[in-house]
C-alpha cells in the first residue's frame, strides 16, 4: 500500500473531509502532477495536430487513391477516447496514485490503445487494396466489394484487439485461441474453394499480372479480353465471341502472357515459289515484301528472303512487327498485308509454288509419252 492509498483510507477512517486528503496528496505530489500533465498536454495536442494535419490530407483525396490519403485518413481516425486514455496514463506514471486507481488507468489504456490500433491497421489495410484498385476504376469488382473487404479486415483487427484485451486483463485466452483455431480450420476446409479464389483475386489486384481491357493468352494459347475481375471469377471474351467464366485461382495456375504489355507483336508468313522462279526476283524478294507492310502504320517488316529448298518450292518467309495490341486489329493487319503480297507478286509475275507431281507413261512401242506438247519438227 503506497503513501497515497493510506492518506486516502485514513481520511477516511477518521471523517475527515476527503477535500484537506486530497489537497495533502496534491501537495505531496505536486511536482509529478505538473511534469505528467505538461507532458500529457503536449502529447495530446502533438496528436490534436496530427488528426488535423489528418484531415486536410484526406481533404485533398477523399477517395484515399493515393498514400497520402491513406495516411491522412489513419491520423484523422485517431480517437478522443485513446488521447484521454493516453493523457491519463502519462499522469498516473509521473504521479503516486491508489493502486487501484493506477490499475483502473492502465486497463482504460490497454483497451483504448487495442481498440485504437485496430482502426488504424483497418484504415491502412483498406487503404492499401483501394489505392491498388483505384489506379483504375472500375477495372475490377474488389471495386465495388470494398465493403465486405472492410467488414472481413474489421472482424479480424477488432478480434485480435478484444484477445489481446482480454489477456491484458488476466483472462486464459488459450481455450480462446484454440476455439477459434478449431473454428476457422472447420471453416476454411468448409470453404476453401471460396477462400482460395478470393486470395486469388487479391493477388490479381495486388500484383496485376493484367487489368480489365487486357488482351491475354493464357493455356494452350487461348487468346481473350479481361472483361471483369471479380472476387470469384474473372470474365474473358474470347476472339470468337464467347464469355469465357474462369475461376481465379485456376486461371492464376496457369501460364499467362498479357498480350496488351507486349510492346509488339512478331508475325510470320511463310510460303514457296515455284523453282522456275529466276534468282533475280529471289534477291529483290525482300524490297517486294517490305513494300507490302508500309501502308500499315504500326507494322515494320524485320525481315524476308528465301529460307530453304523444299520439295516442291523454294521455302521463303517473312517477319514483321506490329505495335498494335488488339487481336481483331492485327487479324486486319495480317489479312492487308497478305492482300497486298498477292498483287504484288501477281504484277511481277511471280507464281506461288504448290506441290506438284509429274508422270511418265511409255507409248506401246516404247516411247516415252511427255505430260506437256512436244512441237513436232516441220
Amino acid at each position: 500500500m503506497n503513501e497515497a492509498t493510506i492518506i486516502l483510507s485514513n481520511a477516511a477512517g477518521r471523517g475527515t473531509a476527503p477535500v484537506n486528503a486530497i489537497a495533502r496528496w496534491v501537495e505531496g505530489n505536486l511536482e509529478g502532477l505538473v511534469i505528467g500533465s505538461a507532458v500529457a498536454v503536449a502529447i495530446v495536442l502533438v496528436m490534436m495536430l496530427a488528426r488535423i494535419g489528418g484531415r486536410r490530407l484526406l481533404a485533398r483525396d477523399p477517395e484515399c487513391r493515393r498514400w497520402s490519403g491513406i495516411v491522412g485518413n489513419v491520423l484523422a481516425k485517431t480517437g478522443i477516447l485513446f488521447m484521454i486514455a493516453a493523457a491519463i496514463e502519462i499522469v498516473v506514471s509521473y504521479a503516486a496514485v491508489p493502486a487501484k486507481l493506477a490499475r483502473l488507468a492502465d486497463v482504460l489504456f490497454i483497451v483504448a490503445t487495442a481498440l485504437q490500433a485496430a482502426v488504424w491497421a483497418r484504415e491502412i489495410i483498406v487503404g492499401a487494396v483501394r489505392t491498388r484498385v483505384g489506379d483504375d476504376p472500375g477495372a475490377t469488382t474488389l471495386g465495388n466489394a470494398m465493403s465486405l473487404i472492410r467488414v472481413l479486415v474489421s472482424v479480424a483487427a477488432f478480434g485480435l484487439a478484444f484477445i489481446v484485451i482480454l489477456d491484458n486483463l488476466g483472462v486464459n485466452v488459450t481455450a480462446l485461441i484454440a476455439g477459434l483455431g478449431i473454428g476457422g480450420i472447420a471453416i476454411g476446409l468448409a470453404a476453401q474453394g471460396i477462400f482460395s479464389d478470393l486470395f486469388a483475386a487479391l493477388a490479381i489486384v495486388f500484383d496485376r499480372p493484367f487489368r480489365r481491357g487486357d488482351t491475354i493468352r493464357y493455356g494452350t494459347g487461348s487468346v481473350g479480353t479481361v472483361e471483369k475481375i471479380g472476387l470469384k471469377t474473372t470474365r474473358i471474351r474470347s476472339v470468337t465471341g464467347e464469355q469465357l467464366v474462369m475461376a481465379n485461382t485456376k486461371l492464376l495456375e496457369q501460364e499467362l502472357t498479357n498480350v496488351a504489355e507486349m510492346k509488339v507483336q512478331r508475325a510470320w508468313l511463310r510460303f514457296g515459289l515455284t523453282y522456275q522462279t529466276p534468282p533475280e526476283v529471289i534477291e529483290r524478294l525482300g524490297e517486294l515484301l517490305e513494300e507490302a507492310v508500309k501502308p500499315i502504320r504500326t507494322a515494320r517488316a524485320v525481315r524476308a528472303g528465301a529460307t530453304g529448298f523444299g520439295a516442291s518450292a523454294i521455302d521463303c518467309e517473312m517477319i514483321y512487327d506490329d505495335r498494335s495490341s488488339d487481336p481483331e486489329t492485327l487479324a486486319r493487319h495480317k489479312s492487308a498485308i497478305i492482300v497486298a503480297i498477292l498483287r504484288i507478286f501477281a504484277r511481277e509475275g511471280i507464281d506461288f509454288a504448290y506441290p506438284t507431281q509429274t508422270t511418265f507413261t511409255a507409248a506401246p512401242d516404247g516411247t516415252l509419252v511427255m505430260p506437256y506438247a512436244v512441237p513436232r519438227d516441220a
